[in-house]
């Protein structure tokens, strides 16, 4: 069934085409992962598909009744409100009359207990009891603190507090931009769960490749004003694309030795041509100006590390290190933690947020003392820092500015480069050199604050969130040009894959407080914990906890329903895996729709049997073992 369609959809802006004949069709259920570079219309296409901006040209439709929920990429200013209120917004008349129950049961008296009762009836009167235990737990599972004041609240939980907004009415198209920006690990993966599991149909703009692999159907991209569809796998996205580039660009080789052909034959005279064949001259106009209006392909960031001197073997050894920002406090950030860190290693850094990542680096750095314990550098590094806040850049300079002091050049790797090439090579073209840093785009702060930092000789690279607001072939680059990197690397990242792919060993911030290190990248730390901890479920197939307390309140139709779980999951995401597959087939969006739809609502019923699953173990586990 589809759900919106656009066609022939044109938009520009500042004489740039976002959408130039683009066509789209959201079908119910299926997943979508919208890519493209950065300042593409990325963000544009989403507004239009919500209804929020309006098309130059071609048209939008969408089925009667239907209702869309966004989250924006930027958070908007919130009020003086909490996060239930927040969260219940987005459920309209039912979501106030929950705001003012929660209210009035919070601080209840007796002369408030007739207003109760009213509220009470409106929300019976809209079938909203259960809509209300939906909201609670849609708050534990993005562990957010009900009555919190959101303009009190880090950047991290405002974001997460207006995706439970977006996700709470349930709605027929989640429209969702970089919703993993700013987010720990333990969110997005509760995030993951929910995309797979809504009945929703689901556009999500991201450059987290380990969520598209896990929830995407489908990849669109934005290219150059155009959709173009890629089932299935990231992986198998990135083969195709390939094979299309170099069929465009065989494609492009051939029209312009044609258009040489025809333009030599132009300036011949008219003695050499006796007659001049006006039709071909017709043909040469229209083949310029189709080459005129030929769109080139954006160019690739050029990343470059100025590599400095070795640094000394031992990079920083820390030895019992203990650190609270209140000293006289028994929460400590950091409890007892000891590590070395050697010349060459490349450490991953993980945890929730606000546990004490960024902390840890400026321990590491030298700019916080320990509270208890010691912290010893090496010697000769050369340190550079990208920091999540981009303190480093100055807004009131502008992009020029920000990378050399007044001079026209700067010097990469002993070569001196004129400033206007090297910025080019991070995608800023002459005409944004002298633009103020304060007009850029998150984006775009990311590459300047690269190209600042990569020009300067450093063997001890420390990034904290360097991926926020990247677009995923920048952001391949990126893990690209780190790969290649010599000296010592300490990242703190929330990017799974990009977690893999970079480092060599991880310190967590586990949830007890304790920090503890592990070999190998994100899925290593993640294989070690369960073999670990024997109590602690596969996502695969879940093992069935020792239960010791005789006095157990499960029945005995329970104590078999326990023991079958496992099975039963493990037989659901098999089914689920092998429909995956099926959707991943370059031709499955070939067939008839029916057969399409057909498909799309079996995965999905497959994915709220698994969630539902998951909930009866855990929930059976739980109750065994108290």
């Amino acid at each position: 069934m589809n759900l919106l369609s656009l066609s022939d959809a044109e938009i520009a802006y500042g004489g740039r085409k976002l959408l130039n004949h683009a066509s789209l069709t959201l079908q119910a259920g299926e997943k979508i992962a919208l890519i493209g570079r950065n300042g593409t219309g990325k963000s544009t296409l989403l507004k239009v598909l919500a209804g929020s901006t309006q098309l130059d040209d071609g048209t939008l439709w969408s089925a009667d009744n239907l209702t869309v929920a966004t989250l924006s990429q930027a958070v908007p200013e919130v009020g003086d409100h909490t996060i239930y209120h927040t969260v219940v917004e987005g459920l309209g008349e039912l979501g106030d009359l929950l705001d003012r129950y929660h209210a009035i049961a919070q601080h209840s008296s007796m002369q408030r207990l007739d207003e109760l009762a009213d509220v009470e009836a409106g929300i019976e009167a809209l079938g909203g009891w259960n809509v209300e235990q939906r909201v609670n737990r849609l708050l534990d599972r993005m562990a957010l603190p009900a009555d919190a004041l959101l303009n009190e609240c880090s950047g991290g939980l405002q974001r997460r507090a207006m995706l439970a907004r977006a996700l709470v009415a349930e709605p027929d198209v989640l429209l969702l931009d970089e919703p993993t920006n700013h987010l720990d690990i333990p969110t997005i993966d509760a995030l993951q769960r929910l995309l797979i599991a809504t009945p929703a149909t689901v556009v999500v703009v991201t450059h987290d490749r380990a969520l598209i692999d896990a929830v995407a159907t489908r990849i669109v991209e934005l290219d150059r004003g155009a959709l173009v569809s890629y089932p299935g796998s990231y992986a198998a996205y990135l083969d195709r694309k390939a094979k299309s580039a170099n069929a465009e660009a065989s494609a492009d080789r051939k029209f312009d030795q044609e258009l040489a052909r025809e333009e030599a034959w132009i300036r011949q005279g008219i003695k050499a041509r006796r007659t001049r064949n006006e039709g071909r001259v017709r043909r040469l106009g229209e083949m310029r100006s189709k080459r005129a209006a030929r769109l080139a392909q954006q160019g690739k960031v050029r990343l470059t590390i100025d590599q400095s001197q070795q640094s000394g073997e031992q990079v920083a050894v820390l030895d019992g290190v203990s650190f609270g920002y209140d000293a006289g406090s028994r929460a400590m950030l950091i409890q007892n933690f000891s590590t070395r860190i050697m010349r060459g290693d490349r450490l991953g850094i993980i945890g929730a947020n606000g546990s004490g990542k960024s902390t840890l680096l400026r321990l590491i750095l030298g700019e916080l003392s320990p509270t208890r314990g010691t912290v010893t550098l090496g010697t000769r590094l050369k340190i550079a820092y990208f920091d999540q806040q981009r303190s480093r850049l100055d807004d009131q300079l502008t992009v020029r500015e920000s990378v050399t002091e007044g001079s026209d050049t700067i010097v990469v790797n002993g070569r001196s480069r004129h400033v206007a090439g090297y910025l080019r090579d991070f995608l800023f073209p002459p005409d944004q050199l002298n633009m103020p840093v304060a007009s850029l785009s998150g984006g775009e702060k990311n590459r300047l604050l690269m190209a600042k930092l990569f020009a300067q000789p450093a063997n001890l690279l420390v990034l904290d969130e360097p991926t926020n607001d990247l677009d995923v072939e920048t952001l391949e680059l990126l893990e690209e040009l780190l790969g290649e990197f010599a000296g010592t690397l300490l990242l703190v990242s929330h990017d799974r894959a990009f977690l893999d792919a970079i480092v060599t060993s991880t310190i967590v911030f586990e949830p007890d407080g304790s920090v503890r290190e592990y070999v190998g990248g994100y899925s290593d730390w993640q294989r070690q914990t369960r073999v670990a901890d024997r109590t602690t479920d596969a996502p695969s197939k879940p093992k069935v906890r020792e239960r010791r307390d005789r006095g157990t309140r499960l029945g005995f139709k329970e104590k078999r329903e326990l023991e079958g779980l496992p099975d039963q999951i493990e037989s659901l995401e098999a089914a689920q895996e092998a429909l995956q597959a099926r959707i991943s087939a370059a031709d499955f969006y070939q067939q008839e729709q029916h057969e399409i739809q057909t498909v799309l609502n079996e995965l999905n019923e497959l994915a709220r049997a698994i969630e539902r699953a998951y909930q009866r173990w855990e929930s059976l586990t739980e109750r065994a073992s108290a």
